[in-house]
């Protein structure tokens, strides 16, 4: 059973738009009856999780071809091709005999027919499909122009062209086109070599897998190129022959002793050189004529890919050189070179076999062997060296990080992530492509979202407490240096540049970084250096300045906005905008907009902070409303804070709430008083008999109750917490009992006069209000009590209660 599975193992692939192959997963591949599609189907369930890869029903008029012995290529309508690619050549063998056997074919054909309908001309016309061969004329120079005929006849038929290329095998044809190639060259006959152009082109877009390994083969392929050569809207030959054989260099880096892969790795070059140069460019009706020349391309490099991997001391020299310090900078650059284009190749693998792939090349110290080379005097290995290492950030961060937090080195400028850094910064190409290269990298690398947590341990956590700790001042430094005494110091374009690369990347941090950047930010004053940038003479630098304060406001984060406010930061903005003098450009929008977003949003204490600071030398700026806005929403603000104070005062004469508590205006007490006098004799009497003098001392009483009790001063009582005859609380339960809670009622003076009874509790925090009543107190008190006695008509004055 175990080895029915591991026959049956495949990687299962379609064709993308773009005629390339995606890898849609590995399995195992069974054919069995389908009642839902009704009839024999090939299933491909994946290995990982047993979930169905892929359910294809055998058509009986569906072309399959098996090539190279392990592959199985078929169409699924009009622009979707599946491909089979199995682990052993046995497994690949089962499954094309169920599929033949489906069809009624000989297993030992490559390839099974089409079946397609044709108009009743095209049947006349055609060769009968019950003669299974295409009738070629001989292969002659004399007839040349026959073959060619034929060839051409057959393109715009599936059947005529399958008939055609199973012709073409058997007979050996390509062979014989072969010698008489070699006759036409050799008598110089310019039309014979035209004629065979046009045969071999029309050969390839035969589109047949058979015929190109015949094609391609060592002993015919230089041929196949010659042919290919004359061309005859061309009025000289090219030269392609020598180019392959003589300019073309094939350098073994490290002695290949596997002849197999050796031979793959001519042929794939070569093949590569046919599709990219040789062949002229397709028209739009033969784009997918050459799609099998693209699997052929394609599944090559898988097996260069895989057979190199499994050559252990190949790999292993390899890494030692790239190591050792004893090897020339031209040796060197050959191996970067021969890395570059293995990582290149490995692209094609599934993702499995991917991981496998790079987690070999660490294993073996790829990563240490490019610190190395990355710092090189050689920009050919420090390009190829940026290459490898992108190819293996973008695959697997997760392994480049690890590797970079257990890095266990006594200078800081030994750590990959600095020298990635530093490169960064040194970066002498005027475009600065690899610095931009660089900076992809490091985006990658600090990136939270494809950082993983697990039980044991939170990659984000230690990486970004690496990151700030050791390599974070390495990013600042080019941009700490040219800002130094609040002016730009270095004002070349290459400077420029970088520092918009270094302000792109922090944007990122503070976008995603949370408290380590805030931190970093503010105590480092970051965003201060950062905006003396603003009076560069580069406006795109002057941009991303501006930029990266608006990804802060954009946060709408206290902590930052109290920086922004108590450094002051918005003064060099504003200097920037008054120098655009209302330059209608992008620096002008990008300011405004900024302030707009802080009107919209309604940041409060930077809105202010505007007004307050700059409102005079935005007070002019008319072709926008923005700052017209702000300054109004400021000015109702103040308009608010006004009536606050104002009513705040008037609280003294008592009208306000304070502290929860209400306190009524001075009209309400007259009428309380009213109420209070109006009320008959028997009420008065009632409320006499209720009343209870309370015969715990104070220090008996609660807090509260403290604060309500009459105070004594000058001998006379004096209720001071708003009690009414309307506060009354009397428990119903014991009348008699003498701790019954009761209001106090206003008690007698000396002199039978009656005290003005204010209805207000005062708050216990408002000094002001307290000071104000000593001084009432002890000034016109006793006075104005004689005088509000006085000015009650006798009929309401109440009845004086005695001891």
């Amino acid at each position: 059973m175990a080895d029915r599975m591991a026959r049956r193992r495949v990687k299962l692939y379609a064709l993308n738009a773009d005629r390339q192959w995606d890898d849609r997963g590995t399995g195992h591949v069974t054919s069995s009856y389908v009642e839902r599609l009704k009839g024999m189907s090939l299933l491909v369930r994946a290995e990982s999780d047993g979930s169905l890869l892929l359910e294809s029903r055998i058509q009986p008029d569906t072309a399959y071809q098996k090539q190279q012995g392990t592959l199985i290529v078929w169409s699924e309508g009009e622009n979707f091709d599946l491909a089979l690619s199995f682990q052993e050549k046995a497994g690949c063998d089962e499954i094309w005999e169920k599929i033949c056997q489906v069809q009624g074919k000989d297993p030992s054909v490559d390839i099974t027919q089409d079946i397609v309908e044709e108009s009743e001309d095209e049947r006349f016309d055609d060769v009968s499909d019950t003669n299974p061969w295409v009738e070629l004329p001989p292969c002659e120079i004399g007839k040349l122009e026959d073959i060619n005929e034929v060839i051409s006849n057959c393109l715009h038929s599936p059947v005529r062209r399958e008939k055609l290329a199973i012709a073409l095998e058997n007979e050996g044809y390509v062979k014989k086109l072969v010698s008489v190639f070699h006759t036409c060259e050799d008598l110089e006959n310019m039309d014979g070599l035209h004629l065979l152009y046009e045969i071999f082109k029309n050969v390839f877009l035969l589109n047949k897998n058979a015929l190109f390994e015949i094609m391609f083969a060592d002993d015919t392929i230089f041929e196949v190129v010659g042919c290919l050569e004359y061309d005859p809207s061309s009025p000289y030959p090219k030269r392609h022959r020598q180019y392959l054989k003589s300019i073309a260099k094939f350098k073994e880096v490290i002695p290949i002793e596997n002849s197999e892969l050796l031979s793959k790795i001519h042929q794939t070059y070569r093949v590569q050189y046919i599709q990219d140069v040789v062949l002229p460019t397709p028209a739009v009706f033969e784009e997918n004529m050459l799609s099998t020349l693209s699997s052929f391309i394609f599944f090559n490099k898988v097996e260069i890919v895989s057979l190199i991997q499994e050559d252990e001391r190949f790999l292993s020299e390899l890494f030692h050189q790239l190591s050792s310090d004893d090897v020339p900078m031209e040796k060197r650059r050959d191996l970067v070179l021969f890395l570059k284009e293995f990582c290149t190749f490995s692209q094609t693998l599934q993702p499995t076999s991917r991981e496998s792939f790079f987690k070999t090349l660490s294993s073996l110290g790829v990563l240490s062997s490019l610190e190395i080379t990355l710092v090189l005097d050689d920009q050919v290995i420090k390009s190829a060296s940026i290459d490898i290492l992108s190819y293996i950030v973008e695959f697997s961060p997760s392994m480049v990080r690890e590797y970079m937090i257990q890095q266990h080195k006594t200078e800081e400028d030994q750590f990959l992530l600095n020298i990635i850094l530093d490169q960064m910064v040194v970066d002498s190409d005027p475009e600065m492509g690899g610095a931009v290269q660089l900076m992809g990298i490091l985006r990658i690398l600090i990136d939270p979202e494809n950082m993983m947590a697990t039980v044991t341990k939170s990659e984000r956590a230690d990486f970004l407490a690496f990151f700030y700790k050791h390599s974070m001042h390495y990013l600042v430094a080019p941009l700490l240096s040219n800002t130094v005494g609040e002016e730009v110091g270095r004002e070349d374009y290459p400077s420029a540049q970088l520092l918009a690369l270094i302000l792109e990347l922090l944007a990122f941090c503070v976008e995603h970084h949370t408290y380590h950047i805030k931190n970093y930010i503010v105590q480092r004053d970051l965003l201060k250096r950062i905006l003396v940038l603003m009076k560069s003479k580069h406006t795109f630098l002057v941009l991303s300045a501006l930029r990266f304060m608006r990804k802060i406001i954009g946060l709408r984060d206290d902590f930052y906005n109290r920086h922004i406010v108590n450094s002051n930061l918005f003064a060099p903005v504003v200097d920037a905008f008054v120098r655009n003098n209302g330059r209608y450009n992008l620096l002008d929008s990008a300011i405004i907009e900024m302030f707009e977003y802080i009107k919209v949003e309604d940041i409060k204490s930077l809105w202010m902070n505007v007004v307050e600071k700059f409102g005079t030398k935005l007070t002019n700026v008319d072709y926008v409303q923005t700052f017209h806005a702000l300054h109004m929403r400021y000015e109702q603000h103040q308009d608010r804070l006004r009536d606050r104070d104002r009513n705040a005062s008037l609280d003294g004469l008592g009208g306000v709430v304070r502290g929860g508590r209400y306190r009524r205006d001075v009209r309400d007490l007259d009428e309380e008083e009213e109420m209070w006098f109006n009320n008959d004799d028997d009420d008065l009497d009632e409320q006499e008999s209720l009343s209870v003098v309370p015969t715990r001392e104070d220090n008996d009483l609660p807090a509260v109750d403290k604060e309500k009790i009459c105070e004594k001063e000058n001998g006379a009582s004096k209720v001071v917490s708003g009690i009414s005859k309307h506060s009354l609380l009397l428990n119903n339960g014991n009348k008699d009992n003498n701790n019954t809670a009761a209001a106090l009622i206003p008690e007698s003076k000396t002199n039978n006069t009656t005290k003005k009874v204010s209805l207000v509790a005062y708050d216990e925090n408002s000094d002001e209000e307290e000071e104000e009543e000593e001084e009432e107190e002890s000034g016109s008190g006793d006075q104005e009590e004689d005088d509000d006695v006085a000015n009650v008509p006798s009929a309401k004055r109440p009845r004086l209660t005695t001891d």
